[in-house]
C-alpha cells in the first residue's frame, strides 16, 4: 500500500469525522495515521455491533467500514443503520474479491467500494469525492409534477400514492429528480450511482431505470421518465 504525503493547502474537508471501522488492528491504525495525515479527525471501532451503536448518533462525515467483521458483518451494519443515516457517506473496503460481494455492499447502502489490498491516493481521493459530495445543499424533498421525493426519509409519493423502492432504486430515480429537465446518460448513471466506471456489456442501468418506470409511471399517468435514444435518459413533467 502507498503513503502520501501531507498537505499544506486549505480544503474545505479538512477537520471532517471519519469513523474506521476495520477488525485488522495494524490496518486499523494504518489507516488512522494517514487519515490524520490528512487533517481528519478519526475514530476507530473494531466490531460491527460497536459501529451500528455509534454510526446513527450523528457524530460522523463518514464511515469507512469493513465488510468482515466480528460480531456483526458490515453488510448487516448497512441495513440497519441506512434508515436513519440516508445521506451519511460509506466507503466500503472489502478483501472479497467476488463482483456480486461489491454490488451487495452497493445495492445495501454504500456509497463507494474498494478491494483490499489499496492505495491510498486512491482511497483519500475517493473519501474527499464523497466529503464533497455530501457538503453541499441539498433540499430535503423535490417535486416533479405530482411526484413527490424525500431524501431524509427515502419516501417517494405520486399523487398521494406511495411508491416502494428499493435502496438503489431510490438512488437511481433521486439522481434523475436532482437533474430534472437534463438528460443523463448511461454512463453518467453507472459512475454516480453505483460509482462504477461504465461497462458497455452490462445493461444494469437499464434495468434498474425499467424497474424505477414501472413503478413510478403507472398506466394512465404522465410518463416522466423517458428513453433520450443513444444518450440516456430524462425526467421531465413537459
Amino acid at each position: 500500500m502507498e503513503a502520501i504525503q501531507s498537505r499544506s493547502e486549505f480544503r474545505p474537508d479538512a477537520g471532517s469525522r471519519v469513523l474506521v471501522v476495520e477488525d485488522d488492528m495494524p490496518l486499523a491504525e494504518l489507516l488512522r495515521q494517514q487519515l490524520e495525515t490528512e487533517a481528519y479527525s478519526v475514530t476507530v471501532l473494531h466490531d460491527g455491533e460497536a459501529a451500528r451503536d455509534a454510526i446513527p448518533d450523528g457524530r460522523f462525515d463518514l464511515v469507512i467500514l469493513d465488510l468482515n467483521l466480528p460480531k456483526l458483518d458490515g453488510v448487516s451494519v448497512l441495513k440497519q443503520v441506512r434508515p436513519s443515516v440516508p445521506r451519511l457517506p460509506v466507503l466500503v473496503l472489502t478483501a472479497r474479491n467476488r463482483v456480486e460481494d461489491r454490488a451487495l455492499s452497493l445495492d445495501t447502502g454504500a456509497d463507494d467500494c474498494m478491494a483490499k489490498p489499496f492505495s491510498f491516493i486512491e482511497l483519500n481521493a475517493r473519501v474527499r469525492a464523497l466529503l464533497r459530495r455530501n457538503s453541499g445543499p441539498i433540499n430535503r424533498t423535490s417535486q416533479v409534477a405530482d411526484l413527490v421525493l424525500d431524501r431524509e426519509k427515502r419516501k417517494v409519493e405520486r399523487n398521494g400514492r406511495r411508491i416502494d423502492l428499493t435502496t438503489r432504486e431510490f438512488d437511481v430515480l433521486e439522481y434523475l429528480v436532482r437533474n430534472a429537465g437534463r438528460p443523463v446518460s448511461r454512463t453518467t448513471l453507472m459512475e454516480e450511482v453505483w460509482n462504477l466506471p461504465y461497462d458497455p456489456s452490462t445493461n444494469v442501468v437499464d434495468v434498474y431505470v425499467k424497474y424505477v418506470r414501472d413503478k413510478v409511471d403507472l398506466e394512465g399517468e404522465l410518463k416522466l421518465i423517458r428513453t433520450i435514444r443513444g444518450v440516456g435518459y430524462l425526467l421531465a413533467d413537459d
